[in-house]
């Protein structure tokens, strides 16, 4: 089914310093795609040496490269209609793993950030009893209930089976746990770098997209955050490949701040 619209202001700005001549990833645009309408978007970037757009992970979403040294400012504001393909976790029905679409086979491996191959007992035991989209929102339901939201207790590198070991935890923590716990099921997930409206403190948020039903569906552990209220920035195997600012170089954050405003 599909919600009605919602429709959403962004606001975010970045300053950096890089004390040498350095290359830099950035990927903080709401992403042209038919589930969202980028009905207008602006972004300012300070003088740079060298400047290309080249496509997302999975062909979502621009990436930018720049190579710069000294100070870069980044301002980007955006209102975004939101018509996401929306439903019952409950009621969607998992597709057997070779019937699934070449490019899904990818979100149900271990990754990174998101060993999901060190759950599967943990899985089989607590959630054995249930299959598809059921199976996903009892573990939807169970990292919300038994994590806290905890900035400050994760670093960029923790991974999710930490987290579990942890039980707190900031966005992306939620969201590798999750897709960890849904990837040892044999069900795609992916992570998925939104704007959402509700997220506190704002900030750029976090949240897994599963597969199921022949289809992707956001899903929000943290509870903060609703599928029809999110823009999509971008999609990859975990954190790794859809951060927002990477740095090939040292970088000192000087300002960071996102501002996510019904319109």
């Amino acid at each position: 089914m599909v919600n009605g619209v919602a429709t959403i202001n962004i606001e975010a700005e970045l300053a950096y310093d890089f004390a040498e001549r350095t290359d830099v990833l950035l990927q903080l645009e709401a992403a042209l795609i038919p589930e969202q309408t980028v009905e207008k978007a602006y972004i300012d970037i300070s003088p740079v040496e060298h400047f290309a757009r080249v496509p997302g992970h999975d062909t979502i979403g621009d990436r930018i490269w720049l190579r710069l040294q000294g100070q870069l400012r980044v301002r980007y504001t955006a209102t975004v209609a939101i018509h996401r393909l929306s439903g019952e976790l409950h009621s969607l029905a998992v597709v057997p793993p070779h019937q699934l679409p070449g490019e899904t086979v990818q979100y149900m491996l271990p990754s990174r950030y998101c060993p999901s191959d060190q759950f599967q007992n943990f899985v089989d035991a607590q959630f054995g009893g249930l299959v598809g989209g059921a199976r996903v929102a009892a573990m939807c339901d169970w990292v919300q209930s038994h994590c806290t939201y905890q900035p400050g207790v994760s670093t960029s590198a923790t991974t999710a089976l930490e987290s579990f070991v942890m039980r707190q935890g900031v966005c992306r923590d939620f969201a590798h746990l999750l897709i960890s716990l849904v990837r040892a099921s044999a069900i795609p997930a992916r992570f998925a770098s939104v704007y959402a409206l509700g997220v506190e403190p704002q900030d750029f948020h976090a949240v897994p997209e599963v597969f199921l039903g022949g289809a992707w569906y956001l899903v929000d552990p943290t509870g903060m955050a609703q599928a029809e209220e999110m823009a999509k920035i971008g999609v990859g195997r975990d954190a790794a490949d859809v951060s927002f600012l990477t740095s090939y170089g040292w970088a000192e954050l000087n300002h960071q701040s996102v501002r996510v405003t019904r319109n």
